[in-house]
């Protein structure tokens, strides 16, 4: 997200590129100890870990950016966003609560009212959609806000082009495990822990330009 035309002389340019780096930091401790799905006995990931699991993830990645107030409002909002359909839900009532009044802390720490803050949202909501595009294999088409992205093979296209038609390298390590059942979460972490690490590469570029 370093080479979004749009960020290139923001003033906040700054505290919006390290809420994009961090806004899963809270995950360090959920990925330092990782749960099975008791239903299918594969590894639970961000998406079917356990609700207490997932809720606790954002206030403490909040704290840890509230050195910088805007950085923090803006994760704080993310974590809202990913999670909207839940709103209705009795069990996540007080998360919502707790997450509106982080945010608005943080909002008011940084002297920076609630319309920039959306309008800022848009570029962590991206980079997080090209992210997890990217290292879930997801091959339809994804939206946010005006855009779509896509992945074919290791090539992530975003439409429309928020890069100035510059084509990015991305990367990631991951460990590599067999797909089964495992049985606890001393099995999982086990097979972790023996694993071998891969270079997963790619290129983000414009699907203009793809095309």
């Amino acid at each position: 997200m370093r080479h979004t035309a749009a960020l290139t002389t923001h003033p906040r340019r700054t505290s919006i590129l390290l809420a994009i780096a961090e806004h899963d930091n809270g995950w360090t401790e959920p990925d330092a100890a990782p749960l099975i799905d008791p239903g299918t006995g594969a590894p639970a990931d961000f998406m079917s870990a356990p609700i207490a699991v997932r809720q606790a993830v954002w206030p403490r990645g909040v704290a840890r950016l509230a050195h910088d107030p805007w950085a923090a409002a803006l994760v704080a909002q993310h974590a809202m966003a990913i999670f909207e359909r839940y709103r209705g839900d009795a069990a996540w009532t007080e998360f919502f609560f707790e997450m509106e009044s982080i945010r608005r802390m943080m909002l008011d720490a940084s002297g920076v009212p609630m319309r920039d803050l959306l309008a800022d949202y848009r570029f962590l909501g991206l980079g997080d959609l090209i992210s997890l595009t990217f290292c879930t294999g997801w091959t339809d088409a994804q939206q946010f806000d005006t855009w779509s992205v896509q992945l074919s093979g290791s090539q992530v296209s975003v439409r429309p082009d928020p890069f100035g038609g510059t084509t990015i390298p991305i990367g990631i390590d991951a460990r590599s495990i067999h797909q089964r059942v495992f049985r606890t979460e001393a099995d999982l972490r086990d097979a972790l822990a023996s694993a071998r690490v891969t270079s997963v590469e790619g290129v983000i570029r414009s699907q203009d330009a793809a095309a």
